[in-house]
C-alpha cells in the first residue's frame, strides 16, 4: 500500500469534515434551504474577503473569475496594463487579448516582483487605461506582488485595481476594501481547501459603475444578472451545490482558526520551507519576494524535474508541483497552503531529501528537515496548547 500526499499548490487536500459535508445529500437550489445556506456563505466571505462588498460565487474554476473581471469591465479598444511575470499573468495577457482588449505588458523576470515604479510609470505613459491586471500570488513563481504600494497608484484615478488572488486570499494579508482592490477574484481549489468548482470575485463601486458602462458580449459571466439573483440568495445559473455546502464548513474552520492565526501558519510554514532548501544547498525561485503559498526551489544541475517528481509521486506517495514552460524540469514547487500543518513540510521536506539522494546528489538526510524542524518549533505549537 503507498499512503499518498496531496502538497500541490492546487488542487490542495481536503479537510474530512468538509468532505462529509459535501456528501450530503443533494438539496435543490431554488428553495428556502439553499437561500438560507447561500446567505450565510455570502456573509462568511465577505468575512474572507475583508469587504463591505458582495462576494459573488461562480461555478466555474478560477479562471473564469478572471474572464469575468475582463469582459465586465473592459470594452473592446480598452487599454489595461498587465504585470506579466509567470503563467498567469500571462493568462491576465490572453484573456484581454481575447476580448479585443489593448495590452500593455509589463514583462518581469520569473522569480521577480514587479517593481511598483515600473507599474507608476505605465500608468504615467497611460493615463487612460481601464485597469492595471496583477497577482497577489503568483502560483508559477511562487512570487508575492506589492499589491498594497501598487493600489496607492489606482486608488484616487479611473483605472481600476484587478487582483488574482487565488493563492493569496486566505493565505495571505489582501484586505480588499483597505487596500482600495477594485476587483479580488479567487478559487476554490486553493486556501479554501475544497475540490476545483467554484469561483469568487468582489468588485468595488468604482469597478461596478464600469461594469454597466462596458460595451462588451457577456452572457453566462454576466455579473450584472449575476448579482441581481445572489441578492436574493441564489445563482443566475445552477450552482455547484455540494461544493457550497463544503464551503460553508470551510468557512467555518476558517472562522474558527481566525485569520490572523491563519496567515501566521501559512507564513510559518512558508518560513521553515525556504530554511529547509537553503539547509539542502538548494536555491530558492523567488528569494526576494518569497509567496506564502508556496515556495519554489531550483533542482541541482543534472537532474530531470519530470523524472524526479514522477518517481516521488508513484514510488513515494508524494505530489508536489513542478516549473511550467521554460521552467519546466529545472524547479519543484512544494505548497503550504489552505489545509497544511507542519508534518506536510516535513513530509515533503524528507521525500525531497531522499528522492534527491536516489538521483545521485550528495545531499546530506536530515539537513533540510532539521532546519525546518528548528523554525517550525519556534511558532507552533504554544505551549499548553
Amino acid at each position: 500500500m503507498l499512503k499518498r500526499y496531496l502538497l500541490t499548490p492546487g488542487p490542495t487536500a481536503v479537510p474530512p469534515e468538509v468532505l462529509l459535508r459535501m456528501s450530503q445529500p443533494l438539496i435543490h437550489h431554488r428553495t428556502p434551504e439553499f437561500e438560507a445556506l447561500f446567505a450565510q456563505v455570502q456573509e462568511k466571505l465577505q468575512w474572507l474577503f475583508q469587504t463591505k462588498q458582495n462576494v459573488l460565487i461562480l461555478a466555474a474554476s478560477g479562471t473564469g473569475a478572471m474572464e469575468a473581471a475582463v469582459s465586465n469591465t473592459c470594452s473592446p479598444g480598452d487599454t489595461v496594463i498587465v504585470v506579466n511575470g509567470g503563467k498567469f499573468g500571462e493568462r491576465w495577457l490572453k484573456i484581454s487579448q481575447a476580448f479585443g482588449v489593448k495590452v500593455v505588458e509589463l514583462k518581469v523576470e520569473w522569480g521577480q516582483a514587479v517593481s511598483v515604479d515600473a507599474v507608476a510609470h505605465a500608468l504615467k505613459a497611460h493615463p487612460d487605461a481601464r485597469a492595471v491586471l496583477i497577482q497577489a500570488s503568483e502560483t508559477s513563481t511562487t512570487v508575492l506582488h506589492p499589491v498594497e504600494q501598487i493600489s496607492a497608484l489606482t486608488r484616487n484615478t479611473n483605472t481600476l485595481l484587478i487582483v488574482d488572488g487565488i493563492t493569496a486570499v486566505g493565505a495571505t494579508v489582501t484586505p480588499m476594501d483597505r487596500w482600495s482592490i477594485d476587483i479580488l477574484v479567487t478559487g476554490s481549489q486553493k486556501a479554501l481547501m475544497l475540490p476545483p468548482g467554484l469561483a469568487f470575485l468582489a468588485l468595488s463601486d468604482k469597478a461596478w459603475k464600469q461594469v454597466e458602462a462596458t460595451k462588451q458580449p457577456r452572457y453566462y459571466f454576466d455579473l450584472r444578472r449575476e448579482y441581481k439573483e445572489q441578492q436574493k440568495h441564489t445563482t443566475a445559473y445552477t450552482p455547484a451545490i455540494s461544493l457550497i455546502n463544503g464551503l460553508h464548513e470551510v468557512l467555518r474552520l476558517m472562522q474558527e482558526e481566525g485569520l490572523e492565526h491563519i496567515f501566521a501558519r501559512h507564513a510559518l510554514l512558508a518560513s521553515a520551507t525556504r530554511a529547509a532548501a537553503r539547509a539542502m544547498s538548494l536555491k530558492l525561485l523567488a528569494p526576494d519576494a518569497p509567496s506564502p503559498a508556496a515556495t519554489g526551489v531550483w533542482l541541482p544541475d543534472g537532474v530531470d524535474g519530470s523524472r524526479l517528481l514522477k518517481y516521488m509521486r508513484d514510488g513515494m506517495g508524494v505530489d508536489i508541483a513542478g516549473g511550467q514552460d521554460h521552467l519546466k524540469g529545472k524547479i519543484v514547487r512544494i505548497s503550504h497552503i489552505g489545509y497544511a500543518g507542519p508534518f506536510d513540510v516535513i513530509t515533503a521536506i524528507s521525500t525531497l531529501e531522499m528522492a534527491l539522494r536516489r538521483f545521485g546528489q550528495q545531499i546530506e538526510l536530515g539537513s533540510g528537515v532539521r532546519r525546518a524542524e528548528e523554525i517550525l518549533l519556534e511558532g507552533w505549537p504554544p505551549v499548553g496548547q
